[in-house]
């Protein structure tokens, strides 16, 4: 439903300082089988707010996101891919590295915002992912993501039923065929990166057009190429008052009949109140437990949240505020008490 916002580049030397993140299993608990993070957002758009960030995510973490709209504005500009992947993405995953973290990147082809537009670089430029040359940008992209950072997941496009259902044909179309060929490309140059791309959970059950349960079988049919399923999850959104109100088969029912690995790429639950949808800490804290009881169901391999912190709302744009509360930690970086039911899953 959200992606990154965008946020300055990225130029941190590999082995700055910070802590590891994990722990034991649990007597009382089952190990768990999935990865656990966070991408690298700060509270607000300000460099001396990166590193803080980073330093408490490692802690927290066993992965790290790089969640990647495509560059458009750079790479129509000349800059070559492989440039742009080693100057501003490669020292993130380097950093994640150095603290012992696995890599995990999720690019983005629309806008993040608001599935029924193109991403709002090309917008600007007067580009279209419609043409031939911007859908050969892309796999280039891609292939230069994939041999410089070298993810342990690799997705192509995000929450693609969700585009489906709200963008114009010819772009859900282009979507289509961009990553399949991306992933053509991938497999012909001998990567092995496990491909995913992700679908948007309550649009896969209704709860944000309205109706039933329509599933997902339109994207496994049209991304043969997915070995792992992302999932885009933000019950709220859907009418549902507590995450207990959640099915048990919530996740489960997205692969019933055809299983697939699956992979929580960004969701989350408030920790207040956003509009008119009520919430608590506790509410948040919850759905963080409800969340390893969904995944017990699949054959989980991560579990991300885009945002560790709390996001300034005074310092994003204003479309951001149904998601701005989904910090495991404040705009301070004070924990609330879904951070301390995070590690505890974290810990198994």
């Amino acid at each position: 439903m959200v992606t990154a916002p965008r946020i300055a580049a990225l130029l941190l030397a590999a082995g700055l300082t910070a802590c590891g993140g994990g722990g034991g299993d649990s007597p009382a608990n089952p190990s768990r089988t999935y990865l656990m993070g966070f991408s690298a957002i700060p509270p607000a758009p300000d460099p001396s707010l990166q590193l803080p960030t980073l330093e408490l995510a490692v802690r927290h973490a066993d992965a790290g996101l790089l969640q990647i709209s495509i560059p458009w504005t750079a790479l129509l500009a000349g800059t070559s891919t492989a440039d742009e992947v080693r100057a501003v993405r490669l020292p993130l995953a380097d950093y994640y590295r150095a603290h012992d973290l696995q890599v995990v990147v999720a690019l983005d082809i629309t806008d993040g915002l608001d599935r029924s537009q193109e991403d709002p670089e090309l917008r600007a430029a007067g580009r279209s992912i419609t043409e031939p040359a911007i859908q050969q940008l892309y796999r280039d992209y891609v292939l230069a993501v994939d041999s410089l950072l070298r993810p342990r997941y690799l997705s192509l496009a995000a929450e693609t039923n969700l585009v489906r259902l709200a963008a114009p044909p010819a772009i859900y179309a282009a979507v289509v065929a961009m990553t399949n060929a991306a992933a053509a490309d991938l497999r012909s140059q001998g990567s092995t990166s496990p491909l995913v791309a992700s679908v948007q959970v309550e649009t896969a059950w209704g709860g944000l057009q309205g109706g039933g349960y329509v599933g997902i079988a339109a994207d496994r049919t049209d991304f043969p190429f997915v070995e792992v399923l992302g999932l885009s999850s933000y019950p709220y959104l859907a009418g549902y008052a507590t995450p207990a109100a959640l099915p048990d088969d919530y996740y489960a029912r997205l692969v019933e009949g055809d299983p697939i690995p699956v992979l929580v790429l960004e969701g989350g639950w408030p920790s207040e109140a956003v509009g008119g949808i009520a919430s608590t800490p506790e509410l948040q804290a919850d759905w963080i437990r409800r969340h390893a009881e969904l995944l017990a169901r699949t054959q989980a391999r991560g579990l991300f949240q885009i945002t560790l912190t709390d996001l300034d709302l005074a310092a994003w744009p204003a479309a951001i505020a149904p998601f701005a509360r989904l910090g495991l930690v404040d705009t301070n970086l004070v924990p609330k008490p879904a951070l301390a039911a995070w590690d505890e899953i974290l810990a198994r």
